[in-house]
């Protein structure tokens, strides 16, 4: 799978704010709207709204309208793909560890 190296460049620039961490986090437990999104923050709402845009530009977040209300809600599938890409490395990296293990066991033995 191709990954879209500019969409991961902006949900990882997206993520490298703490605020922004938070709301993804509060839009894990489900779907919420600005003020409710606002409420932890000592900030405007005019930043939350920034922040928010940053999320949606980054492809992390959708938003929608329900009557007067415009709730924000987590894209699922746009986090499985930053969790795949983060996974092919962690994976490799795994390997190389459990062979540089099965060295350096494999040289004990044999000092014994």
């Amino acid at each position: 799978m191709a990954v879209d190296e500019e969409r991961l460049d902006r949900a990882f620039a997206a993520l490298g704010d703490p605020v922004r961490r938070a709301m993804i986090a509060r839009l894990s437990l489900g779907d919420a709207t600005v003020n409710e999104l606002a409420e932890p923050f000592a900030i405007t709402k005019q930043a939350v709204s920034r922040h928010i845009h940053v999320l949606e530009v980054a492809g992390l977040i959708t938003r929608s309208r329900d009557a007067q209300r415009r709730p924000c809600h987590l894209d699922a599938a746009a986090l499985e793909e930053l969790t795949s890409w983060i996974d092919r490395y962690r994976l490799a990296a795994e390997q190389r560890h459990r062979r540089l293990d099965a060295v350096l066991e494999n040289m004990e033995e044999q000092e014994k």
